[in-house]
C-alpha cells in the first residue's frame, strides 16, 4: 500500500517546485510587468536612432517580445547543453545599447547591427566552456559584492521611473509622478504586512494594478490607443534586410558580448544563492550557452543581444518564489506578448512611475540579498575587507559619474562602463590576487581588518571570578546570584563564559 508520503514526487532542488497553472501565470505575469519597461526600452531607443516610424518601431518590440519569450524558455526548461533551468527571466540586453546606436548613426543601419550581433554570439559561443570554468573563483566574497552592486546599480533605474522615466518630458520629477510612486511603494509594503501567503508574494503585481488604476483616477492613463493596430501579427524574418557582416562592427559587439557573459555569470550565481541552490561549471556553461544562441538567432527575426534581467532576480529575492515553471510561464506570456501587439499595448498603459515605486524594493532587495551573501564571508587576518570595498567602489563609478570613462578607448570604457562588470572583473582580479597567488602575503593581520572582529580586555575579563557566567544581558556567579555589573579595580582569577557553561581561566 502506498502511503501519501510516498506518492508524493520529492523536489531534490528547490527550482523543480510546480505550484500549479493559476500560481505560474499570476507570478509569471508579474514578472513580465517588472521587466516590460526594460525588455521594450532598447527597440525604442534603436527604433528612434535608426529614424523608423511608430510602425517599424512596434515590429521591433514585438520582435523583442517574442525572441525575449523564447529566450526565457529555453533558459528555464532547457535542453541537452543549453539553458540553466532556473528561474531566469531574458530579454534584450540594456548593455548593447550604446554600441548599436553607434553602429546604426555611423552609417551601417540595422542590418550591419545585425551581423555583428550574430557573428559576436557565435564567437561568445566558442568561448563559453572558459567562462563555464572559473565558477571556482565565484566565492561568496566574489558573488556577494556583485549581488550588491547588480541592486545598486539599478537604484537610478528605479528613480529615473519613479520621475516618470522620459527626463525631456514635462512632468519629469513632479509631485504627480514621485506621489504615484510613493503610492505604489506603500501598496507593496501594506499587502505585504497582511499576513496572507498568496497576496504577499503578489505584492509587487496587485501594487501596479492598484497604482495604474489610482492613476487611472487621475487622468494620467489613457487606454484610449489599446485598440489602435493589429490584435495579431507574428515577427517577419528578416523584414529590416539580411545581416551584413562588417569587421569593425563585429569586434565592437564582441565587447559587449563579453560583457552579457561577465552579468549573465553574475546573474545565474545570484539567482543560485538566493534560492540556495547548487551551481556547478557545467549549469554555468548551459546557462551561457543558452544565452549566446538566443541572442545569434534573434537578428534573424529583427532582435539584439539577450541576457538575463538582474531586476528580475530581485522579484525572485522579494517573493520568495523559486520555481522556475513560475519563470517559463512569463516566457510563454512574452511570446504571446510578442504575437498579440494588442496585450502588449495594455502593459505599455502601466505608468513608469508606478514601475518605480514597485522597483524601489525589488532592486533594494537584490543588493539586501548581496549584503546577506558578503555576511557568510570571513574578514579575520585577510585583505577580504578591501576586496570587497575596492570591488564595489570600483563598480559604483560609472553610476556615480556616468562621464567617468568619456576619454578612455572605446573598448575599456564598453566593459567598465557597466557598475555589474566593474564590479565582477574587480573582485575577480583581488580575489586571485590575494586569496589564490600567496606570494607576498602577510600573516599579520591586516590593518584593513582591525576593527571587524570582537574584542575584550585583559582587565575586564580579570573582574570575573570561577564559575561566572553570562545570558540575557545579565552576569552571574556560579550560585546563580546575579552579579552587579560595576568599575571593577581589584583583579581575581580570570573566568570566562560561553552561553550558560563556565570555561575556567588558567
Amino acid at each position: 500500500m502506498t502511503t501519501e508520503s510516498s506518492a508524493r514526487p520529492s523536489q531534490a532542488r528547490p527550482e523543480d517546485e510546480n505550484l500549479g497553472v493559476g500560481a505560474n501565470v499570476a507570478y509569471g505575469f508579474q514578472h513580465v510587468l517588472t521587466m516590460y519597461g526594460g525588455i521594450i526600452a532598447v527597440p525604442l531607443i534603436v527604433g528612434q536612432a535608426a529614424g523608423l516610424g511608430s510602425a517599424e518601431i512596434g515590429m521591433l518590440i514585438a520582435a523583442s517580445l517574442f525572441i525575449g519569450g523564447i529566450a526565457t524558455l529555453l533558459q528555464t526548461m532547457g535542453l541537452p547543453f543549453f539553458g540553466c533551468q532556473l528561474p531566469l527571466v531574458q530579454g534584450v540586453s540594456f548593455a548593447s545599447v550604446a554600441t548599436i546606436v553607434a553602429i546604426v548613426t555611423s552609417g551601417g543601419g540595422l542590418p550591419s547591427v545585425f551581423g555583428a550581433v550574430i557573428a559576436a554570439s557565435v564567437i561568445g559561443f566558442l568561448i563559453t566552456p572558459i567562462f563555464s570554468k572559473i565558477i571556482k573563483f565565484f566565492p561568496p566574497l566574489v558573488t556577494g559584492a556583485v549581488i550588491t552592486t547588480i541592486g545598486l546599480t539599478l537604484m537610478p533605474v528605479a528613480a529615473r521611473w519613479a520621475m516618470g522615466g522620459n527626463s525631456r518630458a514635462e512632468d519629469f520629477g513632479s509631485m504627480t509622478n514621485i506621489g504615484l510612486a510613493a503610492l505604489t511603494l506603500a501598496m507593496v509594503l501594506v499587502l505585504s504586512k497582511l499576513g496572507n501567503a498568496a497576496i504577499s508574494r503578489l505584492s509587487i503585481l496587485l501594487a501596479m494594478v492598484f497604482g495604474t488604476l489610482g492613476a487611472w483616477a487621475m487622468g494620467l492613463v489613457d487606454f484610449s490607443r489599446v485598440l489602435e493596430g493589429p490584435v495579431f501579427a507574428f515577427p517577419t524574418p528578416f523584414h529590416f534586410g539580411a545581416p551584413v557582416f562588417e569587421v569593425a562592427a563585429i569586434i565592437s559587439m564582441l565587447i559587449v558580448v563579453l560583457v552579457i557573459l561577465v552579468e549573465t555569470s553574475a546573474d545565474i550565481l545570484a539567482v543560485g544563492d538566493i534560492i540556495d541552490t547548487k551551481v556547478d561549471s557545467r549549469r554555468l556553461g548551459d546557462g551561457l550557452r543558452a544565452d549566446m544562441i538566443s541572442s545569434a538567432v534573434a537578428p534573424l527575426f529583427g532582435s539584439f543581444t539577450q541576457s538575463a534581467f538582474a531586476q528580475n532576480v530581485g522579484l525572485v529575492a522579494v517573493t520568495g518564489v523559486k520555481s522556475r515553471y513560475v519563470v517559463a510561464f512569463a516566457g510563454l506570456i512574452l511570446m504571446t506578448l510578442g504575437l498579440m501587439p494588442i496585450m502588449g499595448r495594455v502593459i505599455a498603459t502601466v505608468p513608469t512611475a508606478v514601475l518605480g515605486g514597485a522597483g524601489i524594493v525589488l532592486f533594494g532587495t537584490v543588493a539586501a540579498s548581496g549584503i546577506r551573501t558578503l555576511a557568510k564571508v570571513s574578514y579575520h587576518n585577510n585583505m577580504n575587507l578591501i576586496i570587497v570595498a575596492t570591488s564595489i567602489g570600483f563598480g559604483m563609478l560609472p553610476i556615480a559619474a556616468p562621464s567617468f570613462y568619456h576619454d578612455f578607448p572605446d573598448w575599456f570604457a564598453t566593459i567598465f562602463h557597466s557598475g555589474i562588470s566593474s564590479t565582477a572583473i574587480m573582485a575577480i582580479l583581488l580575489n586571485l590576487l590575494f586569496n589564490h597567488v600567496k606570494a607576498g602575503n602577510s600573516d599579520k593581520q591586516s590593518v584593513f581588518s582591525a576593527g571587524t572582529e570582537r574584542t575584550i580586555r585583559q582587565e575586564d575579563i580579570a573582574c570575573l571570578s570561577e564559575g561566572d557566567y553570562f545570558t540575557d544581558g545579565k552576569l552571574f556567579d556560579a550560585e546563580g546570584n546575579e552579579v552587579t555589573i560595576e568599575n571593577c579595580k581589584k583583579a581575581r582569577p580570570a573566568a570566562r563564559a560561553v552561553g550558560n557553561k563556565p570555561i575556567t581561566g588558567h
